[in-house]
C-alpha cells in the first residue's frame, strides 16, 4: 500500500501486520529468500497453497515493496518474483520470528511440520535450535 492509502496515524505493529500478516506472506518471503527468485507454477507446486491465495498475497507483497515482479518478454512469458532491498531488509526480523515459534512450539509440546526444518539448516538457525533439530530427526544426533 501506498502512504496515501494511510489516512490516519497507524500503529507500527498494525503496519508491519498489513504488510507481513496472512498465513503465507512471511513463508513466501523465506522461499525467494532462499531460492534468490521464484517462479510463480514451479512454487505452487511445492506449498500447499491455492493458486488465487498465492497470486493474492504476491500482489500485496509486491504492491507494499517487498517483492519485486519482473516479467521477461520471451515466449512463454517468464515472470519472477524477486525480494526488492526492502524485503531483503526484513529477513532477520522473520529469522528472530521463525527461531522464536519453534521455540515455544516445542515448550508447549505443539507438533512442529517436519518440512518446516528442511529449508531452515542455515547456521543461524541451527546454531539456536539444533536440539529440538535433532529432537524432530532433523539433523544428526
Amino acid at each position: 500500500m501506498n502512504s496515501e492509502d494511510f489516512k490516519n496515524p497507524v500503529n507500527p505493529y498494525h503496519y508491519i501486520t498489513h504488510c507481513i500478516g496472512g498465513k503465507w506472506k512471511m513463508t513466501i518471503l523465506h522461499h525467494i529468500h532462499t531460492h534468490g527468485s521464484i517462479r510463480f507454477n514451479h512454487t505452487l507446486r511445492t506449498l500447499p497453497i491455492s493458486e488465487k491465495v498465492f497470486s493474492h498475497q504476491l500482489r500485496e507483497l509486491a504492491e507494499d515493496g517487498l517483492v519485486e515482479r519482473i516479467q521477461y518478454n520471451t515466449i512463454p512469458l517468464k515472470v519472477e518474483y524477486v525480494l526488492t532491498p526492502l524485503g531483503k531488509e526484513i529477513i532477520p526480523a522473520l529469522d528472530i520470528l521463525y527461531i522464536w515459534s519453534i521455540k515455544q512450539m516445542d515448550k508447549k509440546n505443539i507438533p512442529i511440520d517436519p518440512d518446516a526444518f528442511l529449508v531452515h539448516m542455515n547456521d543461524i538457525y541451527v546454531s539456536e535450535l539444533e536440539d529440538i533439530m535433532k529432537k524432530n530427526g532433523a539433523v544428526g544426533e
